[in-house]
């Protein structure tokens, strides 16, 4: 990806958390950063945060139409190529499966799967012409997924085996697809996350709570505890980031040791064994 001309990267979900941290830091190597965020407000702070080096666009990755809008606009401003594009919006929709409605799961991929397709093929051309390369941020629980977290850990598992047929559909135009397999951040997410359990928990019926509220209530504490404890949202931006640059390019890459010891323990162990541990994790043994 180097050359004369100075980089280009585009970040989606670059308006807080970690995608915003990555947005700053390609900035902070002088890349030109165009990203996506939801508010006006979003786009403002990071504009003053970057010292308006990182361009942002109000984009609904959901929406097919803003997307390609969006593609367009950075790719007028970039003469057409595009070295990096990171997929990193993302959402969670934690609870028990028999309670989640199925609207809310059919939302986690929308964005998490149907989303990041939509970004991806809209920006092939630019990537194609710059020779350029797409990082997909994922997450260990598409690996080992959890009880309670089963709509972001098959989200993800999905758009995981996307970006495998993507590596191969895209290698004879020098484009390489790279996996960075997050662990725990506290990016901003895990109070976005306490909120959500606590949305679930408090919309259960009597029945609902009968029968899952003690399990519930203890991956509950269990998660915002590990999300909490988790790797600070710089060092796993730059992690992202190295990533990216990292020659020659990983298939896939763990951000954060817990993320490292997940990938190993689901390669070496029995199905039996995963099950054990994924149970064990969330205080369900």
């Amino acid at each position: 990806m180097a050359g004369t001309q100075k980089r280009s990267a585009a970040v989606t979900g670059a308006g807080s958390g970690l995608g915003r941290d990555i947005a700053l830091g390609l900035a902070a190597k002088d890349y030109r950063v165009f990203g996506t965020a939801m508010s006006p407000e979003e786009i403002a702070d990071l504009g003053q945060a970057s010292g308006r080096t990182v361009t942002l666009s109000r984009c609904d990755i959901t929406d097919e139409a803003a997307v390609k809008d969006w593609a367009r606009e950075v790719r007028a401003k970039t003469e057409g190529g595009l070295n990096l594009l990171i997929s990193n919006a993302g959402i969670l929709t934690p609870g028990p499966l028999e309670v989640l409605p199925l609207s809310a799961i059919r939302r986690e991929f929308d964005v998490n799967v149907f989303g990041a397709l939509a970004v991806v093929n809209a920006f092939l051309p630019a990537l194609r012409e710059a020779r350029g390369r797409i990082v997909q941020v994922s997450t260990w629980t598409a690996t080992l997924p959890l009880p309670f977290n089963g709509p972001s850990g098959a989200s993800k598992a999905a758009f995981d085996a996307f970006a495998a047929v993507y590596r191969a559909e895209l290698k004879s135009f020098g484009i390489d697809v790279v996996l960075a397999v997050a662990g725990n951040m506290k990016t901003g997410g895990p109070e976005k996350t306490a909120a959500a359990l606590r949305r679930v928990g408090e919309s259960m019926t009597a029945e609902q709570r009968e029968l899952y509220g003690k399990n519930f209530d203890a991956f509950a504490a269990t998660l915002n505890t590990m999300q909490g404890s988790g790797l600070d949202s710089v060092s796993a931006a730059m992690r992202v980031i190295e990533l990216a640059e990292q020659v020659p390019a990983p298939s896939r890459g763990a951000v954060g040791a817990d993320a490292e010891d997940i990938l190993r323990f689901v390669h070496e162990k029995s199905d039996a064994e995963q099950d054990a541990m994924r149970l064990q994790m969330v205080g369900l043994k």
